[in-house]
Order: structure tokens, then C-alpha cells, then sequence
């Protein structure tokens, strides 16, 4: 996929937009598993914007897209599992 530079500038717009919304919600939110979800959201929309119009992906392998992207799933997923079941995480992985 080839990216304009108005592609560009507003995918970047939304990063910011992005970024200053999860800096006030971190400031003003109580936390919580809904918080932790929208956070949760938050880095995957922003993953994929960074992976769709920054990494220049276009003409890689359609694997490697894939893989990538998968990655931009996987992290937030991750984030909400240790917020759920951190404890118990922790304790599973104590030496």
C-alpha cells in the first residue's frame, strides 16, 4: 500500500490524537478493566495505523504483513490478560 502524504499526515494526526487522549485518560481515569480495555483498543489502532502507513509494508511478503500485524493484536491482548490475571501470572512465573 502506497501512502499519500494526506494519508500520511492524517494517519500521523491520529496518532497524536491518539496520544494526547490516552495521556488525559491516564491522568483523570480510575483504574479498572474498562480503562485497561480502552487502553487495550487504543494500542491497536495505533499499531495498525504505524504498521499500514509507516512501515512501508506494501511490498513486503504478504507473511511478513501478516506476522506484523498479528504483533499489533497480540500486544494489546497480552496488556488485558496481565490486567486480569496478573497475580496468578506472577505467581506461575516466580523462580
Amino acid at each position: 500500500m502506497t501512502s499519500t502524504p494526506r494519508t500520511l499526515t492524517l494517519a500521523w494526526l491520529g496518532l497524536v490524537v491518539l496520544t494526547l487522549a490516552g495521556a488525559l485518560l491516564g491522568e483523570r481515569s480510575t483504574p479498572g478493566i474498562w480503562t485497561t480495555l480502552v487502553i487495550a483498543a487504543v494500542m491497536a489502532i495505533k499499531g495498525r495505523l504505524v504498521i499500514d502507513h509507516f512501515l512501508e509494508l506494501g511490498n513486503a511478503h504478504i507473511r511478513i504483513r501478516r506476522l506484523v500485524r498479528l504483533y499489533a493484536c497480540v500486544l494489546p491482548a497480552l496488556a488485558v490478560i496481565t490486567a486480569l490475571f496478573g497475580p496468578h501470572i506472577a505467581r506461575l512465573t516466580t523462580l
